[in-house]
């Protein structure tokens, strides 16, 4: 059976709701093995062991957040060379913008030779202020259901072969 790693990060709980839509539709399809684990806790043995990943973070002062950086940074070199032309895709929650969050993050998925699978996901909330960057997140449902068909896609892409 293929699977499909979730690694993800969230300060206040917005891409933590992302990656949780993304892998409850990934998982009811039953065609694919799926792990969520926070970046704190993911380790290069579990990219090396899955076949496919969504990747899923904020944006935090126009990057990705520090503990999925810190993540990449741990992972970067034990895999370089060993995972090339699996598949990918990226979620962030963003305040306004979420782009340059998505570029550092496809930028190292393009030095480990992954492959782009899906547009990311960028759902902004409009958090502006301080009191409003730091307070806890709702992502919308239509919002959650764009994270949904994300993670059902590529699971069921994993497991059809397709990617």
């Amino acid at each position: 059976m293929k699977s499909l790693l979730i690694v993800f990060h969230s300060r206040t709980g917005g891409s933590a709701q992302m990656a949780e839509a993304a892998e409850t539709a990934a998982r009811e399809g039953g065609e694919a093995e799926v792990r969520r684990l926070e970046a704190t806790e993911a380790r290069p043995d579990d990219l090396l062991n899955a076949d496919g990943y969504l990747f899923v973070c904020p944006e935090n002062l126009a990057a990705i957040s520090g503990e999925m950086k810190a993540f990449f940074d741990r992972a970067y070199y034990p895999v370089l060379g060993r995972l090339e032309g699996r598949p990918y895709a990226l979620m962030v929650c963003a305040g306004s913008d979420g782009e340059n969050a998505v570029r550092q993050m496809a930028r190292i998925a393009t030095g480990w030779r992954l492959k782009a699978v899906a547009d990311p996901i960028i759902v902004c909330t409009h958090a502006q202020t301080p009191e409003d960057i730091l307070a806890p997140k709702t992502i919308a449902p239509g919002e959650l259901a764009r994270c949904r068909e994300l993670g059902a896609g590529l699971a069921a892409g994993l497991a059809l072969g397709i990617y």
